[in-house]
């Protein structure tokens, strides 16, 4: 087991996805506090290519509705999707690239992932459980149109928010992974 002495990297080590996350989310306000830990997010030409939308209470029903819509699907009268409601906070991550001569969108996209990874640390970092989910139906018209996004913004996913079981995190906190074999993934220029 790896450990470090600085507490950011031992913070990043730790991280971990959550798949069940409990009651409670932070509020705006704490986000907008987070959104700090964000600035340094690699940033080619400081474009700010991204943003978040949050999504509580019923706009979680909303985007069941969407996803239901986009799959095809028809539920009985008070029957819903149950997906969005996995946690009481969902934070949209969307790519928003900005036209440039010198930076493509494809980076630009990237950008909008490190913001979103930076933030989902800071969340972890806070005491706050995160899962970033995706989907085959993420990017599709009726989703895209609930989130409002323009025709060459990226909707990226949502993270999912919510509390951390302390017992889970007790457990967390005792056995962290294995680190990764660095190996496979540190070479240099073939020759």
């Amino acid at each position: 087991m790896t450990t470090f002495d600085d507490p950011v990297l031992q913070a990043m080590a730790m991280r971990r996805s959550l798949a069940k996350v409990g009651p409670g989310a932070p509020t705006d306000d704490h986000l907008r506090d987070l959104l700090a830990a964000v600035t340094p997010v690699a940033d080619h030409k400081a474009l700010r290519p991204w943003r978040l939308i949050t999504l509580r209470g019923d706009d979680r029903a909303r985007l069941g509705e969407a996803l239901d819509a986009a799959a095809g699907v028809e539920r009985e009268p008070g029957d819903r999707n149950g997906k969005p409601f996995r946690a009481d906070l969902l934070i949209a991550v969307v790519a928003s690239p900005k036209p440039h001569p010198a930076v493509p969108v494809w980076e630009q996209q990237a950008t909008a992932a490190g913001a979103a990874h930076l933030l989902e640390l800071a969340l972890w970092r806070a005491g706050w459980g995160v899962m970033w989910r995706t989907g085959l139906l993420v990017n599709s018209p009726e989703v895209r149109a609930l989130h409002g996004l323009a025709d060459d913004e990226l909707l990226m996913g949502w993270l999912y928010v919510g509390s951390i079981d302390p017992d889970l995190r007790a457990r967390i906190d005792e056995a962290p992974r294995k680190p990764l074999d660095p190996e496979p993934f540190l070479g240099a220029l073939p020759r």
